[in-house]
């Protein structure tokens, strides 16, 4: 069955804003309780993870820097 022309201009939305969909195993009480926080702060779970990643990302690198 071929997708649908909304699928294929999100799709190439997608490629071309760079957004990929990643897949993670993770215990089902982590998900729900992240899930839980997210809705109480009023933030996307999609949102919350990139900014944790991100911060992470930063992280790393400004504690490598100090160690160089």
């Amino acid at each position: 069955m071929a997708a649908s022309k909304q699928t294929l201009r999100n799709q190439r939305y997608q490629d071309k804003a760079g957004w990929i969909s990643k897949s993670y195993k993770l215990k089902r009480e982590v998900v729900e309780t992240f899930a839980e926080a997210c809705e109480k702060a009023g933030v996307s779970q999609a949102g919350q993870l990139s900014r944790m990643m991100k911060e992470y990302a930063e992280q790393v690198c400004r504690e490598q820097l100090k160690e160089e």
